[in-house]
């Protein structure tokens, strides 16, 4: 059984560690899409690992749930509380730290508080790229996307968080330290604790530092946006640029026309350079060696797809600046979906094969149950698909509360029926030196390798409520 943070054990807290505590603001209660609003009076900043283990440690002492926050980006929850007995709310966000860059091996080791985009500037000045891209990247702290294996639009070509890290320093629930910010890209040492803190979501531990994996830039970007007639047609696309421009392919954006309908009506000054407007389009991003040109390579595929009727129409950006402004309307997307206000939104990830017929299937079911617009795109290149369902023209989405658990439901129900495998997305999400890891254990030692051999349930301190609303889509009985 929790209990809730109280002054007296603010006041022991304090004592133990003078600096590290700090009054709740409303932005650490809050999520984007204002859905739900969390509890807690207190916030504790440690600004070192040994910090973070002490503050862990006091907490299971005295049975209070910890609620980690990393920026607060994600759009599931996962930041907050807002049921259970009060949590102390852990923020990262002074463990910034650039611990390590090493440049012959493409890696960075950074704390978990440093900002997605500083991560990313870190990297350029080595002449490097981490090509985790986010919309928030801005804001997302790297230990959040940790935490979450967070994807964006380059996983086609780079893969998920969890294949661009080498290594992770964390916090398990008892205070105990994994030192595990190793740099070999071949450790076959035992269990593998890096791969299950990725993605546990702040219910396994805390994540405080970890290892990156860079890559070597493009010499050279280009990007086309381009009509496709079906999302069919936009997966043999796909399957001709890989098959043309093998490993070239950074990223393969499929979006409908209803995003391009929301930016007309809540963000009109970003404009599509497609008339008339297409049904169903793809925004392809190439990044090619030296002996490539870009444009040419890519006006090639054009060329070769337009003759098998796989595209209609297109544009091609003829430099940096028209690559950025077509990157801006695929990113703007989501800002204008906020504006018009979902009655529900779905991350959804599906087997290639089973897209094209998902997504009539899908809508027609939606329609059967009411008046709604769907805006389907995303990062189509490996599957996943954003699938939001919106309130018809002239209507608020409060007149559709009573229905939002039914349209969830359904549209979850047949990504389950559509795949049996893949990631659905799960609720949850968190966004020193050498002298702070003292007793740490490593991915090595047999004291944290015999904690996984005899796995318990995840600690009711870390993250309270989130493991069960979790595991509970993946329970059911098979039909």
């Amino acid at each position: 059984m929790l209990t809730p943070v109280t002054s007296g054990f603010l006041d022991r807290l304090r004592t133990r560690l003078p600096q590290v505590l700090r009054a709740a603001e409303p932005r650490d209660l809050e999520e984007p899409r204002g859905r739900w609003t969390g509890q807690g009076r207190a916030v504790a900043m440690p600004r070192s690992t040994a910090e973070v283990a002490e503050v862990v440690r006091v907490c299971a002492a005295e049975r209070v749930g910890i609620v980690p926050l990393a920026g607060g980006t994600g759009l599931v929850g996962g930041q907050i509380a807002p049921t259970g007995p009060e949590p102390l709310i852990l923020s990262l966000e002074r463990m910034t730290a650039l611990r390590g860059a090493y440049p012959q091996e493409n890696v960075l080791v950074v704390e978990a508080g440093m900002v997605l985009a500083e991560v990313q500037e870190q990297a350029a000045r080595l002449d490097r790229l981490f090509p985790l891209s986010l919309a928030s990247e801005g804001s997302a702290r790297i230990g959040g996307t940790l935490a979450t294996n967070a994807g964006g639009v380059n996983v086609l070509r780079y893969g998920n968080t969890r294949d661009l890290v080498l290594g992770v320093e964390a916090v398990l629930a008892d205070g105990t330290v994994v030192n595990g910010l190793g740099r070999l890209r071949k450790d076959n040492t035992g269990y593998d604790l890096r791969h299950l803190l990725i993605g546990s979501e702040g219910t396994l531990g805390i994540i405080t530092a970890a290892s990156l994996r860079l890559s070597p830039r493009p010499a050279s970007q280009v990007a086309g946006l381009l009509a496709v007639p079906s999302p069919e047609a936009a997966l043999r696309l796909l399957s001709l640029a890989e098959e043309r421009l093998t490993g070239m392919i950074s990223a393969f954006e499929l979006i409908h026309r209803t995003g391009y309908d929301f930016l007309a009506e809540a963000m009109p000054q970003v404009a599509v350079p497609l008339a008339p407007l297409p049904e169903w389009s793809v925004l392809l991003d190439l990044g090619l060696p030296r002996e490539i040109e870009a444009e040419e390579a890519l006006a090639m595929l054009y060329a070769e797809a337009e003759e098998a009727g796989l595209v209609l129409d297109g544009v091609i950006a003829l430099g940096a600046a028209q690559r950025d402004g077509l990157w801006r309307i695929r990113e703007s997307i989501p800002l204008a979906n906020r504006k018009i206000g979902a009655i529900s939104s779905h991350d959804i990830s599906l087997p290639l094969s089973e897209i094209a017929a998902f997504i009539p299937r899908a809508t027609a079911a939606l329609a059967r149950l009411g008046d709604f617009r769907v805006n389907c795109f995303g990062h189509l290149g490996d599957g996943n698909l954003h699938f939001n369902v919106f309130p018809a023209r002239g209507r608020s989405r409060a007149e559709y509360e009573a229905q939002r658990e039914a349209v969830k439901t359904l549209v979850h129900d047949m990504v389950d029926e559509g795949r049996r495998s893949g990631a659905l997305w799960r609720p949850g999400q968190t966004g020193g030196d050498a002298g702070d890891q003292a007793g740490a254990g490593s991915v090595g030692d047999p004291e944290p390798r015999g904690r996984v051999a005899g796995l318990k349930p995840p600690s009711p301190y870390l993250e309270p409520g989130k493991v069960q609303v979790s595991v509970a889509r993946h329970l059911r009985a098979p039909p």
